[in-house]
This record gives structure tokens, sequence and C-alpha cells, in this order.
């Protein structure tokens, strides 16, 4: 067995913010599915936004609503937008590089469905920017102990009696998450706290080795990230597999839309399953790209919210017979496409496509998870000293669908929540845990498709019509391989 005062589960942007917001006086152990850098944090090409001035608020406030079609937790969206200019001087003064214009300020761009520019980015790898810089800044920690190729296999409880957590405290604990339930946010079940009002105690992991042991945390964290590893088209590294939901779902633990799964509306066409879909990010058509059908016309405004995109790009593909339509990035002025986009170009004339001459293949894949596990506004879950950030939790900013550039900041806001909120009622746990049968974990392929069936029939539970289709990976195919129970799902 493993002692740690936090283990922390995941190594993208949440991740890794959190832990650097922990003093060095407490021990943090933080650990991956893979490698440090396979986290989707490190994919994001957009941006991040910013709240300019007060004058954009109310603009920005209503933009994330309007995209998240009025679904949003109005709460969690002021205090993204309230706390966005904090994150960014923590970012900047850990050496991140924003774009900057002539005279030396923030540049600004623009995306999809937003009204004003208001994203602050780094070529088209803004994410990558960030992450890294943040993984760096933690490798130099010497309370953060760090373990890659490392899985989450489950969590340990023990009952409240067993615990120091007493049950006020654990009733303080959900009525927290309860009082701060908006309009829109009716998933929520009106149910005890969790079976045998349990506590987190910790996890059991499973090593690079093979080997199965168990941790032992005053807190643990979940930052697993999303659930594209579940789907056939995806722009999520492959073993996003939505663990935390599962082990969420399995013990009683809130979640919350889990059918809420955005689609991104352009990623690169490939034929090969297996491949991670390559995002065509939408600063691509904040900047002028088009869209064409097979008749290499227009078909549909390009600046539309993703989830109405996709739409229109299925039903484009529909009307064609086509597994694809065009994409014309020659509208944007050369010197702007190679400046702002490099990664882009060279990955398209990797595969074979000059940009400055000629239309691209693109196709919607899944692309993000606006559900999870169900938050408060300091990032508590339903489980006593278990917290949730990152795309697997759900504190309601992005309603039924994100707005653009909206991810990298909402992570950070409220994994910084979580870090604050822990410290200012800190209690060590110190009690002997209940000894834990390992063997039952051993069959590893068994466990993770047991997994992927909780989380899909959550989808299907809560699922209804939609004008979409998302197809599961042929390994997951737990139910039929195309569903329409991802509502909204653009």
């Amino acid at each position: 067995m493993v002692k740690t005062d936090i283990l922390v589960v995941g190594s993208g942007c949440a991740a890794l913010y959190f832990a650097l917001q922990i003093p060095e006086d407490r021990r943090v152990l933080l650990i991956t599915k893979a490698d440090f850098e396979s986290s989707d944090s490190f994919l994001a090409q957009g941006g991040i936004c910013m709240l300019r001035d007060e004058e954009d608020y109310q603009s920005y406030f209503d933009d994330t609503m309007k995209a998240g079609h009025e679904e949003n937790d109005k709460g969690s969206v002021d205090i993204m937008i309230r706390s966005s200019q904090d994150v960014i001087r923590d970012l900047i003064a850990c050496g991140v590089s924003f774009a900057r214009t002539e005279d030396g300020a923030l540049a600004f761009t623009r995306e999809g469905a937003h009204s004003n520019k208001r994203i602050l980015f780094h070529e088209d790898i803004t994410g990558k920017e960030i992450t890294s810089h943040l993984l760096e800044q933690a490798k130099k920690r010497p309370n953060i102990t760090m373990m890659k190729y490392t899985a989450m296999l489950d969590i340990l409880t023990s009952d409240q009696k067993d615990s120091h957590w007493s049950e006020h405290e654990a009733a303080s604990w959900q009525a927290a998450n309860q009082n701060e339930i908006q309009v829109g946010r009716n998933n929520w079940k009106d149910r005890p706290l969790v079976a045998g009002h349990r506590v987190c105690r910790g996890a059991v992991i499973r090593d690079r080795d093979g080997r199965t042991d168990t941790v032992l945390a005053d807190y643990t964290v979940f930052a697993t990230g999303g659930i594209g590893g579940l789907f056939r088209h995806s722009t999520n590294f492959r073993q996003l597999t939505g663990d935390a939901v599962a082990i969420a779902l399995k013990h009683g633990i809130e979640t919350e839309h889990v059918n809420y799964i955005q689609v991104h509306p352009t990623t690169f066409y490939s034929e090969q399953e297996e491949d991670r879909s390559f995002l065509i990010s939408e600063s691509v058509r904040g900047e002028g790209a088009k869209l064409y059908g097979k008749d290499m016309k227009r078909f549909t405004n390009e600046l539309l919210p993703r989830d109405l995109l996709t739409i229109e790009i299925l039903k484009q593909m529909k009307k064609d017979g086509t597994s694809h339509v065009w994409e014309d990035l020659r509208p944007i002025p050369h010197e702007e496409l190679m400046r702002h986009f490099p990664n882009i170009v060279e990955h398209c004339r990797e595969q074979g496509y000059d940009v400055t001459r000629e239309c691209i293949p693109v196709v919607p894949a899944q692309h993000y998870f606006m559900g999870g596990v169900h938050v408060n506004y300091e990032s508590r879950t339903s489980m006593p000293r278990l917290y949730a950030i990152g795309e697997c939790a759900c504190n309601g900013v992005h309603g039924k669908n994100r707005l653009a550039s909206n991810s990298l900041l909402e992570s950070l806001v409220f994994a910084k929540r979580a870090a604050v909120d822990m410290l200012s009622s800190y209690q060590a746990e110190n009690r002997p845990l209940h000894s834990v049968d390992l063997d039952r974990y051993s069959d590893a392929e068994a466990l993770e498709k047991e997994y992927a069936a909780l989380v899909q029939d959550e989808i299907e539970r809560e699922g209804g019509p939609s004008a979409t289709r998302v197809e599961y990976r042929n390994k997951f195919a737990h139910h039929t391989k195309k569903t329409d129970a991802v509502r909204y799902a653009g």
C-alpha cells in the first residue's frame, strides 16, 4: 500500500494546475494512464478565452449560454468568466507565451459562436503551450510524485464510522452540492449521499509493470479527461475511456448529463478506424475558411455553434452520399495561414494535401464531453473526500454544448477552486482501511469492457432522439454500432 496526502488521477492541464496549487508540505501523487504528454490538453489548438474588460462580460456570458442552449449553470458561467484574468496571469507567470500585437499587447482572435475577439492563442498549439509549461513546473516540485502508465482501477471507500469524516461533515458536503443546483441542472437524483454513506479513501491502481496496488489518500481528485476512446471517430487519445465516470456509476456517485457529448464538426478524414482524428480548429473557420459539398458549393454558415454545424455537415454528407465534406483554407491570407496554423498546414501536407492550392476532406468526430461526474462550484463530488476536475467533471458551465475555447479555461478555473476548497478545510485521515481483494482486478480486458459498458448504458439511459449519430469503437460494441442516444452531439 502507498500512502499520500492527495491522489490526483490524470495529467492534463486541470490535474497539473491543481497540483501546483498545493503547498510543499502536502504530498501529492499524480498518476496517469499513458505518458504525461498523452492528454487532450496537449491537443487543444484554438485557444483560451479571457474576459477582456467589463464591457465584454455580458456578451461573453450570453455567447456561452446560447452555445449551451441556455441549459448552462449560470453560477458556473459567471465564476469561469470572472476568474479568467486571474488564471491567465498565473499562466503567464508560469512562462506561457501568448500571441502579441506589434505593440506588445495580448492578441485576441475569434472562433465560432463568439460575438467578439476574446481568445488568446499560441499559434495553433495553445493547449500544448499551456500544458507543457504546467508539466515542467510540476516536475520541479519536490512534493509532487508523478507516475506514468499507471491506471486507476477503482476507488477505495470506507463507511463514515470508520473514517475521521463525521456524519455532520458528510451531510454538509452533500448539502453544499445540492444548494448550488441551478435551473437546467435537472439530472441530479434526490438520493442519499451514497450507498452506505461511503467516504473516498484512495484508489486501486495498476502500474506500468502490471502490478496492482492500493493508494491510501486523504483526498482523491478525478482528472481523467473525456470518453472519446469509446468511439470510433474521436479527436481524443484512445486511452481516454471515461474511467472516472464508470467508477462513479459503480459506486453510486452522482453523475450528470452523461449523454451530452460534443462532436467537433471538422476533423481531417481518415479511413483508418483506430486513427485518432486530427482536429481542424474552428479558428480556421473564424479566420475565413469555407465548407463545400461535393459540388464544391457552400452549404452552411461556417460560424454556427458546433452542434448546429455538425448537424448541417451530416445532412450534407447524407444528401451527397459521401463520407466527408470539403474545407477550403484558401480564403485565409497566406501569411496568416502560415503564422497561425502551421501544424494544421503541416499535417495536411503529410497527408498529401497542399492547403494553399486545394481543399481538404473533413468529417465530424467525437470531441468533447460536457457531462460527467457531478460537482459543485468547488469541484466537490457527492462522495466526501473526492473531487473531480477537468473534462470528467460536470459543473454545468457548458450546458448542452461547449462554446469554443472555454474548455481550457473551465478546467483551470475549477481546478484552482478545488485546491482552495480542499486546503481551507483540510483534514488528515489516519484510520486504517480494511483489506482489499486485488484478485478481482486481475483481468484488465474484462474490467475495461465492464467500465465501457457502464458508461454506454448511462448514455443510453439518459438518451433521446438526436439529429446526429455517434459510432462506438468495435472493441466496445456493447450496444449497436450507431446510437441516437447522444443528445445535441455537436
